[in-house]
Order: C-alpha cells, then structure tokens, then sequence
C-alpha cells in the first residue's frame, strides 16, 4: 500500500508560501547581482550588461512560484534557463545555483510519479555534469587562469578541475538525497496520520462493542428479575383474588409473598441500576449469587412449586461473574416452570466438578400452550454462558418435564 503512496498535492496555504520564496529568491538575486557588478567579480569574462543579467535572474526565479504544483514542469525550465544563462555569461552563479538545488530538491519531495521524480533528476544531474565537463574542457583550451599564489603540491590546474567536479557532485547529490528526505517524512506523516485515524476508529468500535454489551448485560439482568419475581407475584395476586372471600388468611400470606417479592424485585432493580449512576449508594445490594439461591427456591415455593435442591462435589468458591451467571439460569429456569409448565416439583441440582460448575434443573410438568411471541429467556441464558465459555442444554426430558443443563468453566476464570 505505501509503496504505491502518492503525496497529495500543496495546500493553498503552502502555494502563497511558494510565491513568497519566490520573491525573496528574486530580491536576493538583484542584490547579488548587484553587488557582484559594482565589485567587477564576475565569474565569467566579458559579461552581459546589468540589465540582461537581471532579466536572467528574473527568468530563473518566477518559475519557483509553481514549483510545488508543477515540480518536473520547474526543473526543466530552471535547468534549461541555468546553462543558458552560463552561455551568455552571467555575472553571477551563487542564485542561480540555488535555485537550481530547490527546483531539484523539490521534484525530490513531491513529484508524485516517483520513477519520474528518481530518472528525471539523473538525467538533469548528468545533463549539468555534461554541461560542467564541456565548460572545463573549454577552459582548459583556453588561456590559462592567473594561479601566481599556488602553493599546494597538486597542479593548479588540475586541482581547479577536481574542485569543481567534487563540489558539483556533493552539490547535486545534497540535492537529491534532501528530496528524498522530504519525501519519505512526508509519507511518514502519512502514515501516522493514518494509523492514528485507525486507532481511533477502532478506539470507537470498541467503545461501541463495549456500550452494546454492556446494555445487553442489563436488558438481561432486567429480565431475569423482572420475568421471575413479576410471574411469582402475578400467580400470588390471582390467589389472592381466588379466595379473598373464602379464606382471607391464604389471600393474606399470597399479599405478603407478592410484597416480600415486589421487595426484593426491587432491590435487586436498584442495585442493577446503580451501576449506571457515577453516585450510586453504597449499601445497594451487591449482585446475587450461588448464596442466594436459597431465597431464590422460597420464592418459588411461594408459587407453589416443590423444590429440591441437591449440591455435589468439594464446595468452593467460583468468581463473581460465574456465580451471577448460574444465579440467574437457575432463576430463568425456576421462571419457565412458573410460567410454561403445568409441575409440581423442580429438582435443582448443582455439580462442582474439577474445571467447571454445573447446573441441572428438571421438573415434572407438561408444558402449556406457548405463546406466540417468543422470549428471551433461553437466549439470555445462552449470551450469559458464551461470555465464560460455558455451554447450555435445555430441552423436553423423555418421561415428562423438562431439562435444563448448565455449565460454566471456572479454572481459567479462577486464574484470571
């Protein structure tokens, strides 16, 4: 993917900045010019007048307005323009040159084609060291420079040439190699501005994976408690209703178990709750557990139900999350016989085994008609076990009533 990367084009605020260098380049290349005409140092013999090397420089320096939108465009104008420039003997090389390195230096860093940026600048590097070597052989041809202060060990002359081509070849290839530079930093910032987006992105997922697991928990939670101890008091209040008139003292316990119900529906309500708010108090009731199934079985016997409870195996203690969840499938369990089955006993059984706890609960009904809407209790009692890992089997038993078979790992969880 970022080998194929392609640097976006300057933004608005980056092409006034190259009209502005533009202009400084142009005011720095009168000011040489100048100077270096009121000094008589020109480089070349017998130069122009001051006002053609001001209309070279001038030439040389407009096409940096554009080097950033057209950098391959500017490079070749700029080369071309450079050595005409030096065929016509300007007076000065110091801008010039400098300009040439930014329109070099600039194909380096945003041309986008990189294998035009790569063979485009070798070929304006070899077209100028053609061009250095053709001026050297001319020069060499010609009279011969005043080197009467000489007094190295290497011929003037010689020593004149490697000058030049050493300084020609550190000065094209800082040219080339900064533009790289530029380049693979900007791809860089590229990068990270992408793996950032990402990041973020994913640090949004998770948080919305998060926010939705979390309020599946609770539409859970709601309706285990609502769907056990809403069914027990709707069963207690039809009682009630039965034999209001006939035998006021049962319609007086069946009230008081719908009021002991509607008391602890509502405590467990308030401390599920709690959890949303940043201020919940602090003596809400904790999450229930394996030590509230006892309460759990009063509640159904209020209902009517026979209750068995058997526990097997070396009793210990399971993490919370592994307590809560066997809490509520015995709840959602007790629940459907409430509502579903036509059973006088439940027999609850609960197995601690090496690895895992494992719950069975059977009873002896045969159902009733089932509503046409469905429920959620059998798909909230198999999110809860997924979440360790645990596995579920429900289903009509062979003689009569019905099963339901838990079983949740509890040694990595112990671990954790």
């Amino acid at each position: 993917m970022w080998n194929e990367w392609r640097r976006p084009g300057p933004t608005p605020a980056q092409r006034r900045r190259d009209i502005g260098i533009a202009v400084i380049v142009l005011l720095c290349a009168v000011e040489v010019t100048t100077l270096v005409n009121s000094m008589g140092a020109y480089v070349f013999r017998d130069p122009p007048g001051l006002a053609a090397q001001l209309a070279w420089v001038l030439a040389l320096s407009v096409p940096l307005v554009v080097r950033r939108r057209y950098p391959l465009a500017v490079m070749l104008v700029v080369s071309a323009l450079f050595i005409a420039a030096q065929v016509n003997r300007a007076g000065d090389t110091l801008v010039p040159s400098a300009i040439l390195f930014l329109a070099i230096y600039t194909v380096g860093a945003w041309e986008q084609n990189r294998r035009v940026a790569r063979w485009s600048r070798i070929g304006v590097i070899g077209a100028m060291f053609l061009w250095l070597g053709f001026s050297l052989v001319r020069s060499l041809l010609g009279p011969k420079g005043d080197f009467k202060d000489a007094a190295g060990p290497i011929d003037p002359v010689l020593a004149s040439v490697l000058y030049g081509l050493e300084f020609n070849i550190f000065f094209f290839m800082l040219a080339y190699v900064v533009g790289e530079m530029a380049w693979s930093g900007a791809r860089r910032r590229a990068q990270l501005e992408f793996q950032a987006e990402e990041l973020r992105r994913s640090q949004e997922q998770n948080t919305r994976g998060a926010i939705a697991a979390e309020r599946m928990r609770i539409a859970r939670d709601l309706h285990d408690v609502v769907a056990h101890h809403v069914s027990v008091m709707g069963i207690q209040a039809g009682a009630a209703r039965r034999v209001l008139d006939s035998d006021p003292v049962l319609a007086r316990d069946a009230l008081q178990t719908v009021e002991q119900t509607a008391r602890t529906a509502i405590s467990e309500l308030r401390g599920l709750l709690g959890v949303l708010r940043a201020d919940a108090d602090t003596d809400l009731k904790a999450a229930p557990g394996l030590d509230d199934l006892p309460e759990l079985f009063d509640s159904a016997r209020a209902a009517g139900l026979e209750i068995s409870h058997g526990v097997y195996g070396d009793v210990r203690e399971v993490p919370p999350g592994v307590a809560l969840s066997a809490y509520r499938v015995v709840q959602e369990a007790l629940t459907n016989v409430v509502k579903h089955a036509d059973a006088q006993h439940v027999d609850v059984r609960m197995r601690f085994l090496d690895s895992a706890l494992e719950l069975e609960i059977t009873d002896d009904g045969r159902g009733r008609a089932v509503s046409t809407s469905p429920g959620f209790g059998l798909v909230g009692m198999r999110e809860r076990l997924a979440v360790h890992g645990g596995s579920l089997e429900v289903g009509p038993r062979r003689d009569a009533g019905y099963l339901v078979r838990a079983s949740l790992p509890t040694l990595l969880e112990e671990k954790a």
